[in-house]
């Protein structure tokens, strides 16, 4: 849903002003601000809280008022009463030698997905198709915007088939081949050498970029962090992977100009650089966690023999 919102984005961007864009934004906010109010508080947090007629009567209105919820709810308050006993963990518990490579897995991906230069490519993607030479760049971006859905869709697919890591490594290949090409590209412009290759290498780039990101790069990484964190450490952990995540994508998006005033191949190269490096850091570090329990991937992560 993401993607599809972001690719309607890119559409609607192509035909109307960028400040009437900023503004329809805000009509899904508006309708999800509505939304709010037919939403009925999450059953686990009243549980969690000690809210037991609340909770009840929550996820039976989540379920429907003729279903039968009551094994539904002793598993939840099991759950819930489980969790409460588990030592809680602060920041600094993550960097005990348990977790660490955890964190590290974590914490890698989203830095490799951010600094292979998602952000900078997407938003800037009309720009760059110019600069490489195009008389406009809406056709190119059109394009950018219809590739992604599809292609996120066959990615979901083969996740489950093909396995994460795979598909992450296939993935930053694609991504390195695309920011390789679309740098060449305006290496190419620079020393004036086969101007008519120029715009065609910058919009295959591009295109060959955000296809593979969007088929392993984009989602998986938050597949995997959603799975190799315990239970009582997941919600800390996620919020510093997240951190991250945005911490990065701010960098990229923010310094995207800065480096393309700087040189434009140097820019995709730069990317490229990272995107190969997120080969070798998931084909030696990330586990494969396809089909597996906690127990068996916190296992993978520390080296221990299962059998």
């Amino acid at each position: 849903m993401i993607v599809t919102g972001s690719s309607v984005a890119f559409l609607r961007g192509t035909v109307i002003t960028w400040r009437s864009l900023a503004l329809t934004g805000l009509l899904p906010c508006i309708v999800l601000l509505l939304g709010l109010f037919f939403i009925p508080e999450s059953p686990r947090w009243l549980a969690k809280v000690g809210l037991k007629k609340e909770f009840e009567a929550a996820l039976q209105k989540l379920r429907g008022k003729d279903a039968d919820v009551s094994r539904e709810a002793a598993e939840i308050q099991t759950n819930s009463e489980t969790l409460q006993s588990l030592p809680k963990a602060g920041l600094l518990d993550l960097f005990d030698r348990k977790y660490i490579r955890s964190v590290i897995i974590g914490v890698g991906l989203m830095v490799f997905q951010q600094f292979g230069g998602i952000n900078g490519v997407g938003f800037y993607v009309s720009q760059t198709f110019v600069a490489a030479g195009l008389s406009s760049g809406t056709i190119g971006t059109v394009a950018y915007a219809i590739i992604q859905v599809p292609i996120t869709i066959v990615g979901a697919v083969l996740m489950d088939k093909s396995g994460r890591r795979p598909l992450l490594m296939v993935s930053a290949t694609g991504t390195f081949l695309g920011c390789f090409l679309t740098g060449a590209s305006f290496f190419l412009k620079g020393q004036s050498l086969l101007h008519g290759w120029v715009p065609i290498l910058a919009v295959s780039g591009v295109l060959i970029y955000i296809s593979a990101f969007s088929i392993g790069m984009g989602a998986v990484p938050w597949v995997i962090m959603s799975e190799i964190f315990p239970i009582h450490v997941k919600g800390i952990a996620g919020s510093l992977v997240v951190l991250v995540n945005w911490l990065g994508a701010w960098t990229v998006s923010y310094t995207f100009n800065f480096l393309m005033s700087w040189s434009s191949t140097g820019t995709f190269l730069f990317y490229s650089g990272f995107c190969a490096l997120t080969v070798l850091f998931v084909a030696k570090i990330v586990p494969e966690t396809k089909g597996k329990t906690l127990e068996e991937i916190q296992a993978s992560i520390n080296h221990v023999d299962m059998d």
